[in-house]
């Protein structure tokens, strides 16, 4: 575990890069560091392995401040990754791999064994490890500097904008890369970026800087969910944030909460009636304790001339979402497999709302075209599309 504790810098003429910060870094994490240029994020990667040294306070590795640990020792102990790549042009890729193994005093024979299984992994050949980096292109260049980091099985692995100098398309590919094999091998990553769409897409947690403060820090969804202020809305991106909302954002923030339903002993004379006054061509079917059992629709006792018998002898099974399923879900339902509208359950599967074709439409509308008065996820969409559906008090 990685912990800063109430750090802080301060550079020569009372230029404060870091200020305050207090952070706690899970073992296995991958964290990703975000802000804009001179916010302080990479003065807080290289104060985890002592290029800087915090003038207050203390980074701790498993509890041990790193002042207490020989910068060399602590160096060899953790991969550090940088976007100029930093390979050695007059080594061998196979010498550059095994820089700290060899400083380790590995024997040749595990060296050279890591050395394979490494390249194995990020599809590079065995013959490879005889070629000088200005033999590889830029993107197997940056996957033998990952796999350099890697070589010595250290825990810890930072990364100060790997990526930033490479094209999309390379650029994507070790993403996935990196983001793989933090995964296979539980390492803790503490990766610095200043691309919003790169740290979404590898960060199990986003710490995101402004002037050597700590503004925000959570799981992309939470931040995506909740950002902390106009800096972090701006870094995020509009567009962004409201693509984000459908997977972020659950059904129960915009489903109706007052869905018409009906218990199964009601006669079916009862049930036409209340569609009749609801204006609703189906009620949903619930039990004494509110638990949905079905749905009855119009269409479907419209022969029943005398309207004899009870709601359970026509009703049908009812499809429905739980209320924490994410409105990506409740879009895909209704457009791909023609529901015309949903309801949703909590965790005792008891109904409490109807998520609607008008939503949905209102919120592909609000996604695609609306502006920032007409935010589409949350209670004014709710009411007003209520209001449109006129679905009235709950049976």
């Amino acid at each position: 575990m990685i912990e800063f504790k109430n750090v802080k810098k301060v550079y020569p003429g009372n230029s404060v890069a870091v200020k305050d910060v207090n952070l706690t870094l899970e073992d296995g994490s991958f964290n990703v560091f975000i802000g804009t240029s001179g916010s302080g994020k990479t003065t807080c990667l290289r104060m985890i392995n002592r290029m800087i040294d915090p003038s207050e306070g203390a980074v701790l590795i498993n509890g041990k401040s790193t002042k207490e640990i020989n910068e060399v020792a602590l160096r060899r102990q953790i991969g550090y990754v940088i976007q100029q790549i930093g390979l050695m042009p007059h080594m061998t890729i196979y010498e550059n791999i095994i820089m700290v193994p060899k400083l380790l005093k590995w024997p040749e024979e595990k060296m050279r064994e890591v050395a394979l299984r490494l390249m194995k992994r990020v599809n590079l050949p065995e013959s490879y490890l005889d070629l000088y980096p200005n033999e590889l292109s830029g993107g197997q260049q940056q996957r033998v500097g990952v796999i350099r980091a890697l070589a010595a099985d250290q825990e810890i692995i930072l990364m100060d904008e790997p990526f930033g100098a490479l094209d999309p398309i390379t650029r994507d590919a070790l993403q996935n890369l990196v983001k793989r094999l933090q995964q296979e091998m539980g390492k803790t990553v503490v990766f610095v970026t200043h691309d919003m769409d790169e740290a979404l897409t590898l960060a199990d947690q986003i710490v995101i800087m402004d002037h050597g403060e700590v503004v925000q820090k959570g799981t992309p969804n939470e931040i995506l969910a909740n950002p902390a202020n106009d800096f972090v809305t701006d870094l995020i991106g509009e567009d962004r944030l409201r693509q984000a909302r459908f997977n972020t954002a659950t059904v129960r923030e915009i489903m109706y909460t007052k869905p018409i339903s009906i218990n199964p002993e009601a006669s079916l004379r009862d049930a036409v009636l209340l569609m009749r006054e609801k204006r609703v061509d189906s009620l949903f079917v619930t039990d004494d304790k509110g638990v949905l059992i079905g749905y009855l629709d119009i269409f479907d006792v419209e022969h029943v001339r005398q309207l004899q018998g009870t709601v359970r002898d026509y009703m049908k099974d009812c499809y429905y979402l739980p209320d924490t399923e994410v409105v990506r879900e409740a879009i895909y339902v209704i457009n791909t497999l023609g529901f015309k509208n949903l309801a949703v359950v909590d965790g005792q599967d008891r109904l409490v709302g109807i998520i609607t074709r008008a939503i949905v439409v209102d919120l592909i509308y609000d996604s695609m075209w609306g502006d920032d008065e007409d935010c589409c996820i949350g209670k004014d969409i709710v009411q007003m599309t209520s209001a449109d559906d006129d679905s009235g008090e709950e049976a």
